[in-house]
């Protein structure tokens, strides 16, 4: 119990000093310059008057308050340790409750099945291509610039490992490069795109062929070294003779699995721990040999593309599928690094009111129980309320440094390009920021019972609305006084970390038909979580489903055509959604904004969509 209160209290130092020391650079104040805002329409541009609220822009001269609020921070974390340290165990728990806990070698930890890491294999890089399998240099920069422009993450061999053996945590979208046979182009061009763009890989070496010439030409022992000792390359054993092992008697896969892991370790003064079959074909023997021989790993492949298919997807440990090069484009799509359904805790959850805005945006495409999910994790909770209806994306675009965002609440129909909502609705970012829409009157007592969202600068709360009491600004600052956001969602998916009955959404029309299904809530460490289904499903198993990934409290926002999810600028949806003109978004983790004399959280002015 000491070693934890010295990892909290090391945690809070830092983040403490280091937040107070990036607050002297990065806080908020309102700007009262005018700022061109683009319509939807791309022939129109609104100019927002000055005297109008405008974007919230950084100024090093509120740094004080900033640092007060890291004080306060610090304070709520001496006063209240669970959160600060539930969400210290989001990043070592599973690691290190993993380590304690491999699977049994050679097969592949439950705890690693929820991710997907696609193995790209690359052959010979050549100016001009023999064969249809070579790739151009240019052809692969491209590949690594797109590995760069989506935010995916070679990882190294080793990590793979180490992650299918224990569940140990991965980037969020991690990918492993390979290449085979150790051609002289793989050294000349793909070496210093490697380094160009700091990227590791597997290098596969038969050693009988090192430093020949021919038509292919193969690296040198030195070349081999020089890449080895960069730090970025591993080294596999790709047998002696580059031999199809299915037709090979015991006697001599002894000698390919044998004598090439000896020859390398000999040339390179290194352990060999990984083994790639030639041709990707093995069998039951040839991988008994591999297993004896003492690697920890072997790479396969498959020349049928139906047969390819992810890391985490395969039989063992001694036996990697892989992708052929051809597929890149699609396969690194897949690339997840798992759910948090899959790690282990050691602390009790967060209960609903402690949130945490402090942790980064990052978008996981898990599946739970058979059903895809993506979700984005992180940053501070807002809504927009556009003025007029429009898809997620385009909306997301007009709010300020919004990372990600999901349809809102549910919408009246009565106008095509209205923005009538139903229920009471207030958004920080609205042409009417700030200023509480109590809906309509009549209506309003058909919501009882389902969850009011209210969302401040440093907390939400999910309470039951009550038409006659949640009636007005002044009401809702009763529940929570700093109120920035309000909307009514259509019901609780997970309440204090449970899945809701059927029952508990009372006369919800197709609350129990499949549908696509958008939803947002907080995670069990009390981070912001907006989400949606990439199949359709009830609300009741849904609800399951998400208590199972680790999430504490979700409502359900709008379904059926309206769910969408939008992320960095584009749309996650298979299908094109119906516009919408209200949305949760999630913007970056920054220090608390200064309040100013105009409006609370210095609100934007989203005008005329």
């Amino acid at each position: 119990m000491n070693v934890i209160w010295v990892v909290l209290a090391l945690a809070a130092l830092g983040t403490g000093m280091g937040a107070a020391i990036a607050s002297r650079f990065v806080t908020y104040r309102t700007s009262s310059s005018s700022v061109e805002t683009p319509d939807l329409n791309p022939n129109n541009s609104v100019t927002q008057s000055r005297n109008s609220p405008s974007f919230c822009q950084y100024n090093a001269l509120d740094s004080v308050t900033a640092s007060l609020y890291q004080v306060r921070a610090i304070n709520a974390i001496a006063n209240d340790p669970l959160p600060t340290l539930s969400n210290l165990s989001n990043v070592i728990n599973a690691d290190l409750v993993a380590s304690f806990n491999p699977a049994p070698f050679p097969q592949i930890s439950d705890r690693a099945r929820a991710a997907k890491v696609p193995i790209i294999m690359y052959h010979d890089i050549t100016a001009t291509k023999d064969v249809e399998w070579d790739v151009t240099p240019d052809d692969l920069e491209k590949h690594f610039q797109a590995l760069q422009d989506g935010g995916y993450t070679p990882i190294t061999m080793d990590r793979l490992v180490s992650h299918l053996r224990t569940g140990a945590q991965l980037p969020e979208k991690p990918v492993l490069l390979t290449f085979d046979d150790n051609y002289i182009g793989q050294y000349k061009y793909a070496f210093p795109l490697l380094k160009k763009y700091n990227y590791p890989a597997v290098w596969s070496v038969h050693t009988r062929f090192v430093g020949t010439a021919g038509q292919k030409p193969k690296a040198t022992w030195d070349q081999l070294r020089e890449m080895q000792k960069s730090g970025l390359i591993t080294i596999a054993s790709h047998t002696v003779n580059h031999l199809n092992m299915k037709n090979l008697s015991n006697a001599e896969l002894e000698r390919e699995v044998l004598e090439s892991k000896k020859t390398l370790e000999k040339e390179l003064g290194i352990t060999i721990d990984y083994f790639t079959y030639p041709e990707g074909d093995f069998t039951e023997r040839a991988k008994d040999k591999v297993k004896d021989a003492g690697y920890k790993a072997a790479l396969s492949m498959s020349l049928d593309p139906r047969q390819e298919r992810s890391a985490n997807e395969s039989d063992d440990l001694l036996a990697i599928m892989r992708f052929g090069q051809s597929r890149f484009s699609d396969v690194i799509e897949q690339a997840s690094s798992g759910t948090s359904a899959s790690q282990v805790s050691l602390l009790p959850t967060v209960s609903n009111g402690s949130i945490n805005f402090t942790t980064p945006v990052e978008k996981k495409k898990v599946t739970v129980d058979g059903l895809s999910l993506t979700l984005v994790y992180g940053g501070r909770a807002v809504t927009a309320h556009a003025d007029k209806r429009a898809q997620v994306a385009e909306i997301l675009a007009m709010t300020p440094n919004a990372i990600a965002a999901v349809d809102g609440g549910f919408f009246s129909l009565e106008r095509i390009d209205g923005n009538t909502m139903i229920g009471p609705v207030m958004s920080q970012f609205s042409s009417n920021a700030g200023v509480f829409n109590v809906g309509n009157k009549g209506e309003n007592p058909l919501l009882n019972g389902r969850p009011l969202v209210l969302i401040s600068p440093t907390a939400i709360k999910f309470i039951p609305f009550n038409a006659v009491k949640h009636n007005s600004l002044e009401a809702v600052k009763a529940e929570l006084p700093d109120v920035t956001d309000a909307f009514v969602a259509a019901g609780w998916l997970v309440r204090d970390g449970k899945p809701q009955s059927a029952e508990s959404f009372g006369k919800l029309y197709g609350f129990d038909a499949s549908r696509d299904r958008a939803f947002w809530g907080i995670d069990r460490s009390g981070r912001p979580v907006i989400g949606v289904t990439m199949e359709m499903i009830d609300s009741v198993g849904l609800g399951k489903i998400l208590a199972k990934a680790g999430l504490q409290d979700v409502v359900m926002l709008d379904s059926g055509a309206s769910a969408a999810l939008a992320y960095r600028g584009k749309s996650v949806m298979a299908y094109e959604p119906r516009p919408v003109p209200h949305i949760v978004a999630l913007l970056p983790p920054d220090p608390a904004p200064v309040e100013s004399a105009e409006k609370p959280n210095c609100p934007v002015s989203l005008n005329r969509f």
